[in-house]
């Protein structure tokens, strides 16, 4: 076998503009059944663990930082693991996530020694290095799988752990289970000029201020192409045709575990009729006014979603002409 080496050499894509995008680790997925092989990286020096209570990551606190990975005994001290699961190797030092008892925050806040923060304002706060966001990513979505898919669906027996978390097994059917992770598609609706921004029910509640607008979005279902998907999408939620359909950029979403395809959709005619459930507004705005809302500008006080967000790379990329 040839040397790895990772990241492998690759020129300079969009994705990696994306938050939770950039991710260093070698998963070395071909020896996830190799047992030994696996329990001898728990017992090496360098080994190291994610650690989540429920869907919250559990961080060291430092002076002036916070600090992710703790060894393998610090996090047994943090409660039963439940689970645990290979991430992949960060050069020789391999990176395990863990899965302990969901408990509430305030239970902690005298422990000095760790702190509980949600993964959405560890990247906006920037309490993290953004490599590390991304292992987190993964370790958060792999664990929320685990969490939800302890029973088998073809059989309802309790399912066990297989391929150093890569997998669940049902030793009553047989059943194999998988990771899963949902395609979302999340598009630029761009005519001549102008982009269509939309503010979907629920923006407030989902934690973005009152006045955000974005790209629309919606999942891809089976049997459909993520190009379809776009068609469907924008048609349902703003009656607009789209002609052509061009992928621009991806983006983990580990919010529990989705796969953002963003594209720059090119619209067929402009007479937007919004879909009241889905949206509450949506507008076309011109470039200038798109750049006011990227830098906070904008007279009317509108935003989009923050650069961690896949919609703000399409407008951005839109703004500035790389995307079209």
């Amino acid at each position: 076998m040839q040397d790895r080496q990772f990241p492998p050499p690759r020129p300079p894509e969009p994705s990696a503009s994306a938050g939770f995008a950039v991710n260093r680790l070698d998963r070395r997925s071909e020896r996830r059944d190799d047992a030994d092989w696996i329990d001898a990286l728990k017992q090496a020096p360098g080994a190291r663990v994610l650690v989540l209570s429920g869907e919250i990551p559990v961080l060291k606190k430092a002076s002036e930082h916070h600090a992710a990975p703790f060894t393998l005994d610090e996090a047994a001290g943090l409660g039963a693991m439940r689970e645990i699961a290979f991430l992949g190797l960060d050069g020789d030092a391999p990176l395990f996530a863990a899965l302990i008892d969901a408990r509430a925050p305030e239970e902690d806040l005298n422990r000095e020694d760790i702190a509980m923060v949600d993964l959405r304002s560890i990247a906006t706060q920037d309490l993290l290095p953004v490599e590390m966001l991304g292992a987190f990513a993964q370790a958060k979505s792999l664990m929320h799988w685990h969490a939800t898919h302890r029973f088998c669906a073809n059989c309802g027996a309790p399912t066990r752990l297989a391929a150093a978390g890569w997998r669940r097994a049902c030793d009553a059917c047989g059943k194999q289970h998988f990771p899963r992770t949902d395609p979302v598609v999340i598009m630029l609706v761009v005519n001549g000029g102008d982009c269509l921004l939309g503010r979907h029910v629920g923006t407030v509640r989902a934690g973005y201020p009152k006045g955000t607008y974005s790209c629309l979005a919606g999942y891809v279902e089976s049997g459909e192409t993520c190009e379809d998907a776009v068609r469907r999408e924008v048609f349902e939620e703003a009656g607009i045709k789209i002609g052509r359909v061009d992928y621009y950029a991806s983006q983990p979403w580990p919010f529990p575990a989705t796969l953002m395809i963003g594209c720059i959709a090119e619209a067929i005619g402009r007479d937007v009729q919004i879909d009241p459930k889905e949206i509450e507004d949506a507008r076309w705005f011109s470039r200038e006014e798109a750049e006011l809302i990227l830098t906070d500008a904008h007279p009317d006080g509108l935003r989009c979603p923050p650069k961690l967000a896949i919609a703000n790379l399409l407008i951005s990329a839109w703004v500035s002409g790389e995307a079209r």
